[in-house]
């Protein structure tokens, strides 16, 4: 067994949470619908610099040319536009959202945190970064639309009043759309960057809310999360079947697996780059594979029993060009160790993310990761454990 390739079989794991794969959903080979630079308005110009419709796009709007436009220029029309009724247009009525707050249905609910958002924070303005997106309007469409927020904090909100301060953050939001509507959305609003630029201690706020969560008495969502199978040692997660073509899912999956459920930091060396650049929640950046395995290392650390699955993986490219893949995972651990939030709680907590990755050559040039750390720390620093649902 080589150090550049540990895995000692190819047989599968037990376990529901690693093969759950492959994706069925397909996936665009290149990068002909991508981001680009240009602008979410529908003024005469921007229609001008879309030019004609570039993708089957059937039970939508005809104003918009692919998948892409769509996401971006929705966002725009509610967020800047300021038409949030255009909500009701785009979001199904039943739809499900997962925040930091956990599951929310229905249409008027997305509705309500728009305005109280608008409200706020009146001038709000939202780049798309990145749009990583798959499927067809068969099937429906995934995006992964990674956004740039600006505004000023010009009135109250349910924090206190106002600052007039400046905000400027990333934020990643994962979409399912069919037929003109937004179904499910799994969204990260970065909200710890958020109180620390709007000068609000965040420890302070997550104690506020995750105690006004236990009054209303939501429950925290426990799934049980496996690591060892069959009351097992962790394995290695089995390796690609065709070794001669770059297999995205099996990738993402084994490196998933082998770093956070395995314990092996190792695999970070065989699948970032050594010059890989690292974001990640509340500001965090980094340079280097040391970086990446400073922060898996920190919430292993913080978390010593933590186990994690991923949820779900789709990408777009090709070896050629290189692959931008979306990856969103859960993970479940036990607050014991004094890793990121202070003296350990003995809290279980419930922690979800999505991810970002940039691949080419076979390696992780880039990596984008958001977590939903508020919730995590309001978990832990409320004063009474919050209901558990599993």
């Amino acid at each position: 067994m080589s150090a550049e390739d540990p895995q000692p079989f190819a047989s599968p794991i037990i376990g529901a949470f690693l093969t759950d794969g492959p994706s069925g959903r397909a996936m665009p080979t290149d990068y002909s619908i991508a981001v680009r630079p240009a602008t979410g308005t529908d003024t005469e110009r921007a229609g001008r610099e879309r030019g004609a419709r570039r993708q089957s796009l059937n039970g939508f709007e005809d104003t918009y040319v692919d998948i892409i436009d769509y996401i971006i220029r929705v966002t725009h029309r509610i967020w800047e536009d300021q038409d949030v009724g255009y909500i009701y247009d785009t979001y199904a009525p039943g739809c499900f959202v997962y925040d930091d707050s956990g599951a929310h249905y229905g249409v008027e609910r997305v509705v309500e945190g728009t305005v109280q958002g608008i409200h706020a924070f009146p001038d709000t303005r939202s780049y798309a970064d990145e749009v990583i997106w798959a499927g067809n309007d068969e099937q429906g469409f995934v995006t992964s639309h990674r956004y740039i927020t600006t505004g000023h904090h010009l009135a109250p909100w349910r924090w206190g009043p106002a600052t007039g301060r400046r905000v400027d953050m990333w934020g990643i939001a994962n979409c399912v759309i069919r037929d003109n509507e937004i179904f499910e959305e799994w969204v990260l609003y970065n909200m710890v960057s958020k109180f620390t630029q709007l000068g609000i201690d965040p420890a302070w706020a997550a104690r506020q809310y995750g105690n006004e969560l236990i009054e209303s008495k939501v429950q925290c969502h426990q799934p049980e999360v496996q690591r060892l199978a069959g009351g097992r040692l962790p394995e290695y997660f089995p390796v690609a079947a065709d070794s001669s073509v770059f297999d995205v899912e099996n990738f993402v999956r084994g490196l998933f697996h082998n770093v956070y459920n395995r314990r092996d930091f190792s695999a970070v060396d065989r699948a970032y780059a050594q010059s890989v650049r690292w974001k990640g929640a509340s500001n965090r950046s980094g340079y280097g594979r040391q970086d990446v395995k400073a922060m898996a290392r920190s919430l292993l650390a913080t978390f010593p029993d933590l186990g994690m699955q991923v949820d779900e993986v789709y990408w777009m490219g090709n070896e050629t060009e290189g692959f931008r893949a979306s990856v969103r995972w859960t993970a479940t651990g036990t607050h014991r160790g004094y890793g990121l939030y202070g003296a350990p709680s003995n809290r279980r907590v419930h922690i979800w993310g999505i991810n970002q990755l940039y691949i080419a050559g076979g390696r992780i040039t880039e990596d984008w990761m958001m977590f939903n750390e508020f919730d995590v720390m309001a978990q832990i620093l409320s004063e009474e454990p919050r209901p558990l649902v599993g």
